[in-house]
């Protein structure tokens, strides 16, 4: 099965021969490997690059474990440059090699070699790995397959891919397994046996249990406002835990480190400032978020959000919650009241409102989701993205209304 990554290809060729480490992040399991590997190196070929200027390691084979030594690579890699024409170093789980950052920034220094890696443990995937090339490094960010990406792929109607993306989320295996137990049980042995044992041993984590409960704890709130006080008060009454908001706070670090979660920051749009607790959090792929708690809990309503989050972050998008402040009379009281707005996206110049409603079955409903958005004082798009399908639409105050799945599919769809 070829599955085409269009979006994350057109990154890496926009970067080629930058001068700058290619590094392919992602949380494991993502096709970070299949886009080096099949799609750009096949890319490479079909426009002529020879097949030996095409150096391809995939470090985490038997066959190569000589070369995680860091001298045994650089020599091996420079006996293969026997000309001046370009060569392309394509070298998968790079984590396997000792002072892997030593190796990369030397091979930088050779004029006619362009580099490309990608890594898989806590080890590579911390926030700060870019730093250790010392400004030498360009991120591309690998997502789970988009729901655009999957639906191409899947055998059964636009309907059916959307309710199994939304359950079982988009990781690339799930497509090549066929029945519930199967994907069911990848998802969830996956985050138990490897991310959680990644982090447990990258960070030295002694107590397990804890953290193992707040990743449950999280997975049942997506798109809630929490903090590490609010969580650490759930452990206090509900487990008799007596973990603090500070080691909570380390834990959602580490997730976040490993790309399996982010952390979504409330904006105050009127005062134009942000604010610094409670914030959001979502998972990296709705399929994960479930498997945590054992597909008991697939809510349409907060899946759908954490799903339109992830998009927009896919499409390069820095993501807030909004908060817009209003006055109004209660029983003769001017009161104030804090309305939100799910998402305020921005990229570049442009910026978008938009509120994620799973169903809007009455004109009350209706007013209640355009609120917000009509209490905006400046004139960026606003747009509500609903659960049913609709045909995209615009009202008499600008708003636009588009389905879910019409935003998904159509990379310029908040444009149109």
């Amino acid at each position: 099965m070829k599955i085409e990554r269009t979006y994350y290809l057109e990154q890496i060729k926009l970067r080629e021969r930058n001068g700058l480490i290619k590094v392919i992040t992602g949380v494991r399991r993502c096709g970070k490997s299949y886009l080096i590997f099949n799609l750009f190196r096949q890319s490479l070929l079909d426009r002529n690059v020879p097949q030996d200027h095409i150096i391809a390691i995939a470090l985490d084979g038997i066959e190569n474990e000589e070369l995680r030594e860091p001298h045994a690579l650089y020599k091996y890699i420079k006996s293969l440059l026997v000309d001046e024409e370009q060569y392309y170093v394509l070298l998968d789980e790079i984590q396997f090699v000792d002072r892997f950052h030593e190796v990369l920034n030397s091979l930088l220094r050779i004029e006619n070699v362009d580099i490309y890696v990608t890594g898989s443990n806590s080890r590579f995937l911390s926030s700060d790995i870019l730093t250790e090339f010392r400004g030498r490094g360009d991120e591309i960010r690998v997502y789970p397959l988009s729901f655009a990406e999957f639906v191409t792929v899947f055998d059964g109607t636009e309907e059916d891919a959307w309710i199994e993306y939304m359950t079982f989320g988009g990781l690339p295996r799930i497509l090549s397994m066929q029945t519930y137990e199967q994907k069911s049980k990848y998802l969830t042995d996956l985050f138990k046996e490897t991310y959680i044992k990644d982090l447990i041993e990258h960070n030295g984590i002694r107590n397990t249990e804890e953290l193992e409960e707040l990743v449950n704890i999280i997975a049942s709130s997506i798109g809630s406002l929490t903090n590490p006080k609010k969580l650490e008060n759930t452990f206090r009454t509900v487990k008799g835990s007596e973990i603090t908001d500070k080691t909570i706070k380390k834990y959602l670090d580490y997730l976040k480190e490993a790309f399996l979660i982010d952390i979504a920051v409330r904006y105050d749009i009127k005062g134009k400032k942000y604010i610094n607790t409670p914030n959001k959090i979502y998972f990296v792929d709705p399929g994960l978020r479930n498997a945590r708690l054992g597909f008991r809990q697939i809510e349409e309503t907060h899946l759908m959000e954490n799903i339109i989050y992830n998009e927009l972050k896919r499409r390069g998008y820095a993501v807030d919650v909004g908060l817009v402040e209003i006055r109004e009379d209660v029983n003769g009281k001017r009161v104030r009241k804090q309305l939100e707005v799910d998402f305020i996206a921005y990229r570049g110049n442009n910026k978008y409102y938009i509120q994620s409603a799973f169903s809007i079955p009455d004109e009350e409903k209706k007013i209640q989701e355009e609120r917000p958005l009509l209490n905006i004082p400046d004139s960026f798009k606003k747009i509500v993205i609903v659960g049913n399908y609709i045909k995209l639409k615009r009202d008499d105050m600008g708003i636009t209304t588009m389905g879910i799945r019409e935003f998904l599919k159509k990379e310029n769809s908040l444009d149109l």
